[in-house]
């Protein structure tokens, strides 16, 4: 359970900061992108530059503000929670993303078989499962979760407005949207439960794990259907 001073305590942290607006950079970045000539959207690394633009304003804000662990939610007591809540989530998204995958994407007409070409598959099996998918977990939750959805909450926007558009954020990172095609959609309710629970919890731990765990359970199975 979440107790009321460790949220209130979160939040007076997140309230006496200093570049909350940083968190504009990549959203706009991101509005730029899909403003551009098509011609520069199909350049790979092209495509890199919303990120880019996010992890150097999350570096600046980090500089500018003291006990960015603590902001972030990363403080060592919350890992048991995290641990917990994480790998439940993480579990209960993989495997009705797997089920989405599998039988609802067909019915619609659309084939998965294209992530057997994704850079990610081409990864060996025993770097990707843990270490790889743990790494990207982790950074995609630093930014989208922790810097990101942190930063517009400490702008004021209500937790309502907040989440949906961290998640719109990270379903429509374009790097994502190339590399997945159609089944970036998943991410948007990935995006929603994820931001939701780190709202809820004030812990990064949650949404890293989940994200860990749902993202081992959709690539082992796939993997294994595919190859």
């Amino acid at each position: 359970m979440i107790r009321p001073e460790d949220a209130s305590a979160a939040n007076a942290t997140q309230s006496h900061e200093r570049g909350a607006a940083l968190a504009l950079l990549p959203l706009t970045a991101t509005l730029l992108y899909y403003a551009s000539p098509r011609e520069f959207r199909e350049q790979s690394l092209y495509q890199f530059i919303p990120q880019l633009c996010a992890y150097t304003a999350f570096l600046i804000w980090s500089r500018l503000n003291g006990a960015t662990v603590k902001r972030l939610g990363l403080s060592s007591p919350l890992i048991p929670q995290g641990l917990r809540w994480g790998t439940t989530t993480g579990l209960a998204l993989g495997t009705v993303n797997l089920l989405m995958i599998l039988y609802v994407v067909p019915l619609l007409g659309e084939d998965y078989r294209f992530l057997a070409d994704t850079p990610h598959a081409k990864i060996p099996l025993l770097l990707m499962v843990p270490w790889v998918i743990l790494l990207i977990a982790t950074l995609v939750e630093l930014n989208f979760r922790g810097f990101l959805l942190g930063r517009l909450l400490a702008l004021g926007l209500p937790a309502q407005i907040a989440v949906p558009l961290s998640a719109l954020l990270f379903a429509f990172d374009p790097f994502l949207v190339a590399t997945f095609q159609q089944l970036h959609w998943i991410a948007v309710w990935d995006g929603l439960v994820w931001g939701s629970l780190w709202v809820a919890s004030r812990n990064l731990y949650v949404p890293i794990v989940a994200h860990a765990v749902e993202v081992i359970v959709l690539y082992s199975v796939m993997r294994a259907i595919l190859t």
